[in-house]
């Protein structure tokens, strides 16, 4: 089992000089007794609309890009979104209470991300899209919350069926933050499993489904995530997300008319195979897939480590994955080319966000002045992931399409880190 206190997005990058990049806002967790929380099976489930049972999904491999900070706004990619009266918002709960919100949500929307994007994903070889959105697109009763960015996830789901192109639909923010990290909408307190918020996360769930679970989508819409990085402490009990995921899958199968469709958890952050007993449970495989999420800068391990030692770990992922996607489809939904290192001018690398020797090159730097010895080792990293994850998962999205430096897709690939087309390789059999 992964330990909750080095999976989960820790701050402890804070400690050392922050790359400028900036990094996704984390939560301070550390291992503990969850509190007692009533279970999930307490919530009313609705009841089967006779929709067909799931009979196959026949994906493929897929290759994709998150389009994270355009949906729900995530301050370290989207900042440009937050000046004016929206300054010092930390997050959307409390962004979308300032003046002018509403008009600089329809801005951002409309120019973060286009039907042109699209198109040059697809030009990069890429089959799939992830789209992220918070719960409130579709229910916003008693939040500050605005509504509307379900008209653009409409638009993209056009995009991306003009293009070819695959969409995975994650409902990446629920009813009082599943994590208390800004990408959940709403940073701080964990209250998802608290009052009514398993059953509203359902009720949206049911909603989301209806739509976009239907035959009219079934052509593009191949999945639908039901919650993005819950908490398995700190507020949420573990035993109550895995019977949430079990009520919210009859539900979402009940609503869907598409019986091809896909319905994926996030692991928790406890690892892939400790979701394979659920997916067993609930269908023949590819009723359920599951959701693991791969980093190697938020621990004190991975930020003591050089480059050839993140190359090895990730190589070491294959049997993880491996196993867990022998019993039901496993994806990397989140994955970057981000390390804390810097690289030497002879080549070599060394942990840490800073340096003195003349000529080394910190990857905090701006990625637009990388060195050739910084995109190589950025190149080898990317290309050892890509690599585990062609052989030993169900697909990746890469998060995200528009970050800053290394979390940046197109940025990445422009300066040559990520591969173009995404199966070309530089530095083959890494991990031979």
């Amino acid at each position: 089992m992964i330990s909750n206190a080095n999976a989960v997005r820790l701050l402890a990058l804070l400690s050392l000089a922050l790359p400028s990049w900036g990094l996704p806002q984390a939560f301070n967790s550390s291992r503990g007794d969850a509190p007692s929380i009533p279970s999930a099976s307490n919530t009313t489930v609705p009841t089967s609309t006779g929709a067909p049972a799931f009979t196959s999904t026949d994906t493929g491999f897929l290759r994709g890009v998150n389009i994270g900070g355009w949906l729900i706004l995530e301050k370290w990619m989207s900042g440009d979104v937050f000046t004016g009266a929206g300054a010092d918002a930390a997050d959307e709960f409390n962004f979308d209470s300032t003046d002018g919100a509403a008009q600089a949500l329809d801005n951002h929307w409309s120019t973060y991300f286009t039907e042109a994007d699209v198109q040059t994903l697809k030009s990069y070889g890429l089959n799939a899209l992830r789209i992220p959105i918070g719960f409130w697109a579709y229910d916003n009763t008693g939040t500050p919350y605005l509504k509307g960015a379900d008209v653009y996830l409409e638009k993209a789901i056009g995009w991306a069926r003009s293009a070819g192109m695959k969409v995975w639909i994650d409902c990446h923010g629920s009813p009082g933050s599943q994590n208390g990290f800004d990408n959940s909408g709403h940073a701080g307190a964990v209250l998802w499993q608290q009052g009514n918020n398993i059953e509203q996360s359902i009720a949206v769930l049911t909603t989301m489904a209806q739509k976009y679970g239907s035959t009219e989508y079934a052509d593009t819409v191949i999945g639908l995530e039901l919650v993005n990085e819950p908490l398995s402490d700190n507020g949420n009990n573990f035993d109550t997300t895995v019977q949430f995921a079990k009520d919210a899958y009859q539900a979402v199968r009940g609503a869907a008319t598409n019986s091809n469709l896909m319905v994926v958890m996030h692991d928790a952050f406890r690892g892939p195979n400790s979701w394979t007993d659920t997916a067993t449970s609930l269908g023949p495989k590819g009723a359920f897939g599951i959701d693991t999420h791969i980093y190697q800068v938020f621990t004190d391990d991975d930020k003591n480590i050089d480059q050839a030692a993140h190359i090895s770990k990730a190589c070491s992922k294959s049997s993880e994955l491996g196993s867990a996607n022998a019993i039901a489809p496993t994806f990397v939904g989140e994955w970057s080319a981000a390390t804390v290192i810097c690289v030497y001018p002879d080549g070599t690398t060394t942990a840490g966000s800073t340096c003195n020797v003349d000529g080394c090159q910190c990857q905090g730097d701006p990625i637009e002045s990388w060195n050739e010895h910084m995109v190589e080792q950025a190149g080898r990293y990317v290309e050892a992931q890509l690599d585990t994850f062609e052989a030993h998962s169900s697909g990746y999205f890469f998060w995200s399409w528009g970050g800053p430096g290394p979390w940046g897709f197109k940025s990445a690939v422009d300066k040559g880190v990520i591969p173009n087309p995404v199966t070309s390789r530089k530095y083959e059999k890494q991990c031979a």
